[in-house]
């Protein structure tokens, strides 16, 4: 069985800073990050999509963090097709992803600034979150088989957010194209009564590498401020109906990363938290305890049984 690694989609969050969860003489950059590696074993880069990531950062970040700690970091915007500011582009260039120029320095940066995290070992994966308006089609393939190209040899995540690509009679062909690209698709869970709600599908697409990500279950995702979207405590129940499916990911790949990104106050930490506790994993997230999980999760209202890519 592979290992099954929890943690959240933001050490650095600022309502994460001021909720208390820190304690005093901890909050500083370096406090921080060594406090929270101390209790789980993966964290989200999101900085990365906001701005290239630095050298120096991704350094200091190997320093601060103990042997097995490994880092996803989000692909920077204009790599995944999105608004870009010109303030956070690199040496003046305009945030133009259709001029080939730019775009070969932007990948050349980011390359760069994720050296050190590949180097050490400790980069788990590079997320492509492609945008919401990037519905399934052949030029949004060519688009994904583009970005597998200049990253390859990278380990790649990719999370659509049109739900067409996980559709019927289409989930097949995406699962197909990720297994083509080498990249690991990334299961949600979100509230699901919005035409946008992407389905809780998990399909296995890299034998290295599978990643859930929980966003909450906020009816205000598609209108809401971001605390509004992001404002859900999970629950043991909704919790432990994952833990079976995330075993059998387990079971299919080397390392399944599970990621709460409701980074509202503490409510991402305390979800890793308790989803550690339903899988039976040692305080510090790495291991299984002795004595087991403190629960198996329900016995009935398993999400998987109506997902056709899991046995």
């Amino acid at each position: 069985m592979g290992d099954i690694l929890v943690g959240t989609c933001s050490w650095t969050d600022r309502a994460l800073v001021g909720s208390g969860w820190y304690p005093a003489g901890r909050r500083d950059a370096e406090g921080r990050l060594r406090y929270y590696a101390q209790r789980f074993p993966v964290v989200e880069v999101d900085a990365s999509y906001y701005a290239l990531p630095s050298e120096r950062n991704s350094r200091l970040w190997v320093e601060r963090t103990p042997d097995g700690f490994v880092f996803d970091v989000k692909a920077f915007s204009l790599l995944t097709g999105h608004p870009t500011r010109s303030a956070v582009m690199p040496g003046g260039l305009p945030p133009d992803a259709r001029d080939p120029a730019v775009l070969d320095e932007v990948w050349a940066r980011f390359a760069e600034g994720i050296g050190p995290l590949r180097r050490s070992g400790r980069l788990g994966s590079v997320l492509f979150q492609f945008p919401p308006w990037l519905r399934a089609g052949a030029g949004a393939e060519a688009f994904v088989e583009e970005c597998a190209r200049r990253a390859e040899g990278w380990p790649l995540a990719v999370e659509f957010r049109h739900p067409s690509w996980w559709e019927a009679g289409r989930a097949e062909a995406t699962s197909a194209l990720l297994a083509r690209c080498a990249m690991a698709a990334v299961g949600v869970d979100m509230v699901q009564s919005l035409p946008s709600s992407v389905p809780p599908v998990t399909p296995v697409t890299s034998p290295r590498l599978s990643v859930v990500r929980f966003h909450g279950r906020s009816a205000a995702w598609g209108t809401g401020s971001k605390e509004d979207r992001f404002r859900y405590a999970y629950g043991a129940e909704e919790l432990g109906a994952w833990v079976p499916r995330l075993r059998r990911l387990a079971d299919r790949v080397e390392q399944v990363h599970v990621l709460f990104n409701t980074c509202c106050g503490d409510a991402s930490v305390r979800a890793a938290e308790l989803m550690s506790g339903l899988l039976g994993l040692s305080a510090d997230g790495r291991t299984p305890r002795a004595d087991g999980p403190s629960t198996d999760g329900p016995s009935t209202g398993d999400a998987s049984t109506s997902d056709p890519h899991l046995p």
